[in-house]
């Protein structure tokens, strides 16, 4: 086999493993993050990037206001969302 193509057969296959054990994983983490965003609604408990815990009261265009303690309200970058915690929509546990 011709050497030529052995080298262009071997950057084929690196590009291809380095696909898919680094940029498809990447761009699967994004998709899931900006569904995560994109289903995100007032009275969530979530967790900022950061690691701060909030529940979320306002969503506005690029940013919402989280209730991080009674009459403390901070304005975080929705990127900044790391996870939701708690959907409004679930039943209490107490």
């Amino acid at each position: 086999m011709d050497p030529q193509v052995v080298s262009i057969l071997y950057i084929v296959a690196l590009f291809a493993l380095l696909y898919f054990l680094f940029i498809r994983p990447q761009q699967k983490r994004q998709k899931q993050h900006q569904k995560m965003l994109g289903e995100l609604q007032v009275n969530d408990e979530i967790t900022t990037v950061g690691g701060i815990l909030g529940t979320v009261v306002k969503i506005k265009e690029d940013t919402v206001v989280l209730r991080l303690a009674d009459n403390v309200r901070v304005e975080f970058l929705k990127n900044a969302v790391g996870q939701v915690r708690k959907k409004a929509n679930e039943p209490k546990e107490d």
